[in-house]
């Protein structure tokens, strides 16, 4: 516990904005009729969602380390979150009855990671 509560104080805007997706993945959102017109808006929605979330969490990595640990990146800003995802469809789908779980929405949260991985990859190579 005292493990967990060291990354929340290491990473506060990245555990708020983990807490956010948690939050609003669970709510029962009204149908909106001008944006359902939009191609695709429930998709951008978890890519932008997802991305920027990932994008916060590299930019507080890189703001506290001066090298990067391939491996702990691979797990925690890429691996966890597609997992975390995966596990939000799955009890979205199973465990509610008024939200479903999509496959192509795990594909779009996992897209939103990905960029978000090279958005971090970028800023470490500028920062050089």
């Amino acid at each position: 516990m005292q493990k967990l509560w060291q990354m929340v104080k290491k990473y506060p805007f990245s555990t708020v904005c983990f807490v956010l997706i948690w939050i609003l993945s669970f709510l029962p959102f009204p149908e909106m009729e001008p944006l359902e017109e939009v191609p695709f808006m429930d998709k951008w929605t978890h890519i932008v969602m997802y991305g920027g979330t990932c994008c916060v969490l590299w930019t507080e990595y890189l703001r506290k380390h001066t090298s990067i640990d391939g491996e702990k990146l691979f797990f925690y800003a890429w691996l966890m979150p597609v997992l975390m995802s995966g596990l939000i469809e799955l009890l979205q789908e199973y465990c509610t009855t008024y939200r479903g779980g999509e496959w192509l929405d795990l594909m779009a949260n996992t897209t939103g990671i990905t960029l978000a991985v090279g958005y971090g990859l970028l800023l470490w190579r500028l920062r050089k």
